[in-house]
């Protein structure tokens, strides 16, 4: 396939892209979000029970948590790599393949690992190639993407981040079995799909005469120049976070506090649940949002309907009540990321600076997994066990509600 011209690489798109390019975007997002969920809902949380008998819930949160803090550094500092990248190839590929090749060789790594230091060694090994590969594959919408497109290419990157949630739970606990096959099998597949994007899609040159230069303080973005920017990222942090706390500890709650007799089958089914109405709610409003012109309205009701979702569970912390809490977050969190990409990429403050400042943007996905594990523990000893858990998902989720408003740029 013939790449776009070099003179597009910092153009604002105007071209609708196609089906198709939609198609690998999609393929390539879900094999990286899979690599990443699979082991965060089941096969981490199943190794610290392994390694760290008695101690589970302090091995997960260690494992996670330091994982996390790579992912912080990862994201942004390969954005900006990225953007300064003119290789013949394009500037996100060569980044979106060596992230998948790194991610794929710390699963490796944690299906061999015979202790938690080898254990944390390999997830952030998964971590820091995972972000890069999101950091260069979130830089395409801006990219190629047109504003009145946003919401529907929206829309399918967070179908295929739940889609990842569910299928990386069907592919762990009902394709194949055993920590060793399933971290294999979710190598496979996000080396599979990164494969697939950087093959069949074109990526646009960056001339070396238009390089920025090279400087650490290019990764800070100020609130003071960029206030919407601020606003979005700190929108996107709340969501994050409540559905961190809501999500994160679900195996256990269904163990712990719901007694479930099968916790992993539990998970299976509440995953398929939550998939498949976020993909309804993404597929229905990233359409309507980009015929209509506006974001926040929907990132409003979003943030209602999962605020209602994790307040039930407070309420009545059983497995009814999870089967309905399931879908109900699913919807608001589909509607949600079917417009949260577009809003984002509406207040990214310079085109130069594309995959940095997504990659700013992608902290407020990675951060949530350093904080919610570092308070669970204190949350569920002082605020109730799980109801209070849940109580603190849905205050996170509605203070999303609270921030949206002050975003002045984006309608």
């Amino acid at each position: 396939m013939t790449a776009p011209s070099a003179d597009t690489a910092l153009a604002e798109p105007v071209v609708p892209v196609r089906r198709s390019w939609m198609t690998w975007l999609f393929l390539a997002n879900l094999g990286l979000w899979l690599g990443i969920y699979a082991p965060i809902q089941v096969l981490l949380p199943q190794q610290a029970a392994d390694l760290g008998p008695g101690a589970k819930e302090a091995v997960f949160g260690l494992v996670t948590g330091v994982g996390a803090i790579v992912a912080l550094v990862a994201n942004p500092l390969i954005g900006l790599s990225s953007d300064r990248t003119t290789s013949r190839f394009g500037r996100r590929h060569p980044w979106t393949l060596l992230g998948a090749l790194l991610g794929a060789s710390g699963l490796v790594v944690l299906s061999i690992a015979p202790s938690v230091p080898v254990m944390t060694l390999g997830w952030c090994l998964v971590q820091a190639g995972l972000n890069g590969m999101l950091a260069s594959l979130t830089s395409a919408v801006p990219d190629r993407v047109p504003v009145r497109q946003r919401a529907q290419v929206g829309g399918l990157v967070g179908v295929s981040q739940m889609l990842g949630t569910v299928l990386g739970a069907v592919l762990v606990t009902v394709v194949v079995s055993g920590l060793v096959a399933g971290y294999l099998a979710c190598a496979v597949v996000v080396v599979a799909g990164a494969l697939l994007f950087v093959l069949v899609t074109p990526d646009a040159r960056l001339p070396p005469a238009h390089r920025p230069a090279f400087r650490a303080a290019d990764l800070w973005v100020s609130p003071r120049r960029h206030p919407d920017f601020a606003w979005a990222w700190a929108t996107h942090f709340a969501i994050n976070l409540g559905n961190a706390f809501g999500t994160l500890y679900l195996l256990y709650f269904l163990a712990d506090e719901v007694h479930h007799p099968s916790p992993e089958d539990g998970l299976l089914v509440l995953m398929l649940l939550y998939g498949v109405a976020l993909a309804g709610g993404a597929f229905v409003v990233g359409p309507w949002s980009d015929r209509i012109g506006r974001r926040k309205p929907f990132v409003l009701a979003a943030s209602g309907v999962m605020g209602f979702a994790a307040l039930l569970l407070v309420v009545w912390p059983t497995w009814p009540a999870a089967l309905v809490a399931a879908p109900l977050l699913g919807v608001g969190f589909g509607g949600y990321w079917a417009v949260a990409l577009a809003l984002l990429t509406q207040v990214l403050p310079a085109a130069s600076d594309r995959a940095k400042d997504l990659g700013v943007v992608n902290i407020a996905n990675s951060l949530p997994q350093v904080v919610a594990p570092l308070l669970t523990t204190f949350v569920l000893a002082g605020l109730g066990g799980y109801r209070g858990l849940f109580a603190v998902s849905a205050a996170a989720t509605l203070l999303a509600a609270v921030l949206v408003t002050r975003v002045r740029s984006v309608a």
